[in-house]
């Protein structure tokens, strides 16, 4: 004798129902009140204060936005290999005048200086490859890219 499956299916499918309570609607208590939705906090303006005050800038600042007052220095400090070298920091902005890092670097890393002259923003820009290259061997063509925000202030 051949079982039928739609008594077990119909069953399945009402205890489906009745644990969800048919979409899930709650009984009404007939307080006749209303809660208001929760208000929208204003999204903060990017000021001055959204900005970090640091002397050495890394790899792992990326993306991020520092302050700096006129006559401080900024450090550059990205560590690299002679297999994925780090391009030499690009600059684009006013207020940044390049100095003398003071520090010997190795073969693939970025070091530089840059003193804060007169009130402005530069944006600081680096690249290197994100795989290594060598000769017969599989690479990727990938780019890790580096990029910091410094706003100089008087």
């Amino acid at each position: 004798m051949r079982r039928s499956i739609l008594g077990p299916s119909l069953a399945v499918a009402t205890l489906a129902l009745a644990l969800t309570g048919c979409g899930g609607t709650k009984s009404d208590t007939g307080s006749g009140s209303v809660s208001p939705s929760p208000s929208q906090s204003p999204t903060p303006s990017k000021s001055r204060s959204a900005c970090t005050a640091k002397e050495t800038l890394a790899a792992t600042d990326t993306n991020g936005t520092f302050c700096l007052t006129t006559g401080n220095t900024v450090r550059i400090l990205l560590d690299g290999t002679t297999t994925r070298p780090w391009a030499p920091v690009k600059t684009v902005g006013s207020g940044l005048k390049a100095t003398n890092s003071g520090i010997l670097i190795r073969p693939g890393d970025a070091s530089n200086a840059y003193e804060a002259v007169s009130a402005g923003t530069v944006k600081l820009t680096s690249s290197r490859p994100l795989c290594a290259t060598a000769p017969h061997k599989i690479s990727c063509k990938g780019i890790q890219e580096w990029s910091v925000t410094v706003v100089v202030s008087k």
